[in-house]
């Protein structure tokens, strides 16, 4: 049987993305000084504004919201005045006041943070046992920052923002060609479709996919309009989380109710995330099966998960309820793979300021160190529970 999937990623540059990686610097900014904070932090960007609201928990630090924001947006790449958005120009508020005592009442003891539901997934599609549309996704959108960066004249005319799409088509759910390619870059004025279509192809696409899944087939539209000079802030609103599925499986497996970026890691919806991605990768990793899908959900106050199941889809050694109860010996309270809040912030190591890095290109398959939760440590204790 053969089918197509298809997932999409977004630049570093993207007004959604340019709003996850502020409210990150944000939760960067204070963990770097005092990383007990609790910080819930959203931003959103428009047409020459910033506006940073949330709340925000310090007992000895003052947070430099206008400096973070402004250093962000000039990272990112928005320099140049006069195209609706740059970071020396932009207007930068701030609406921010301290967390709810109400759930600090159930943090402070050790439980979640919120209700909710979370999932973890891995396969065997690619070395970072991720899906392979998203990392391809992924790849291409990091490509063209790199370019606009520090090779600037490959592609002299690239400005921050950017979309990628990749179709991959399987058989008997193994990936065999790409079948569509879409790359979406913002350029300035004076750039010709025709080159832009021809870089994209010749310096991102073909060095970032392997040539063996390209055929004579495979379709590409690059910039489908014609034209994508205003974009950024000035093209489209951003909002912080509203890029969930970009940030996790691309669409392969669920989503939870809530985003991560802003979040410092006694939020369940980001640290359990990373802990359910953490097992899932190791039970595929140990061979206990080729797929691996982990869903965690918690109740508010509440140290331990109120359930934890996983699932295989056909492709596991044992039937999932045995894999359920396998990973219930190994996360309970105490146990290796912990998955109490404290449980996951001590063992992924969270109270550090390592976020803004996650916030563009996604949060799982990467191989930066910061990414703890990407560690392949559990096989050994997984294969002594399984035995």
């Amino acid at each position: 049987m053969r089918y197509l999937f298809t997932s999409e990623s977004v630049s570093e540059g993207h007004p959604d993305k340019v709003c996850d990686q502020i409210s990150d610097a944000v939760l960067d900014d204070i963990y770097s000084v005092e990383p007990t904070a609790r910080v819930a932090c959203e931003t959103f960007v428009t047409t020459g504004l910033a506006l940073v609201g949330g709340e925000i928990t310090t007992r000895k630090h003052y947070v430099d919201v206008q400096k973070i924001v402004r250093d962000v947006i000039k990272d990112i790449g928005y320099t140049e005045a006069g195209v609706g958005f740059d970071a020396d120009s932009c207007s930068v508020l701030s609406s921010i006041h301290q967390q709810s005592g109400d759930i600090a009442m159930g943090v402070d003891t050790g439980g979640a943070g919120d209700q909710g539901m979370m999932f973890g997934y891995a396969c065997r599609e690619t070395k970072e046992l991720m899906p392979l549309p998203i990392m391809l996704a992924h790849k291409i959108v990091k490509r063209l920052a790199t370019i606009r960066k520090h090779h600037p004249k490959d592609m002299p005319y690239l400005r921050p923002d950017a979309k990628s799409q990749v179709t991959v088509e399987y058989e008997r759910n193994r990936p065999v060609r790409i079948h569509t390619i879409v790359v979406s870059t913002q350029h300035d004025e004076k750039a010709s479709q025709a080159r832009i279509r021809k870089d994209v192809i010749d310096h991102v696409i073909h060095q970032v996919v392997p040539a063996e899944l390209l055929d004579k087939k495979t379709r590409y539209f690059v910039n489908p309009t014609g034209r994508f000079v205003i974009g950024g802030p000035h093209g489209d609103s951003g909002l912080t989380g509203r890029k969930i599925i970009v940030d996790t499986y691309g669409g392969r497996a669920p989503h939870g109710g809530g985003a991560f970026s802003g979040k410092d890691p006694t939020k369940v919806d980001r640290s359990a995330a990373y802990a359910a991605r953490h097992l899932a990768k190791n039970v595929v990793a140990a061979g206990l099966a080729s797929e691996c899908q982990i869903q965690v959900a918690y109740a508010i106050g509440v140290k331990e998960p109120v359930s934890i199941m996983a699932q295989t889809f056909g492709t596991g050694i044992m039937p999932d309820h045995m894999l359920d109860a396998v990973l219930k010996d190994i996360t309970a309270e105490g146990a290796p793979a912990d998955m109490t809040p404290g449980g996951i912030i001590k063992r992924l190591d969270l109270r550090r300021p390592i976020y803004r890095q996650t916030a563009a290109y996604g949060h799982f398959g990467r191989e930066e160190k910061a990414f703890t939760w990407e560690a392949v440590d559990l096989v050994k204790e997984l294969k002594k529970a399984v035995r």
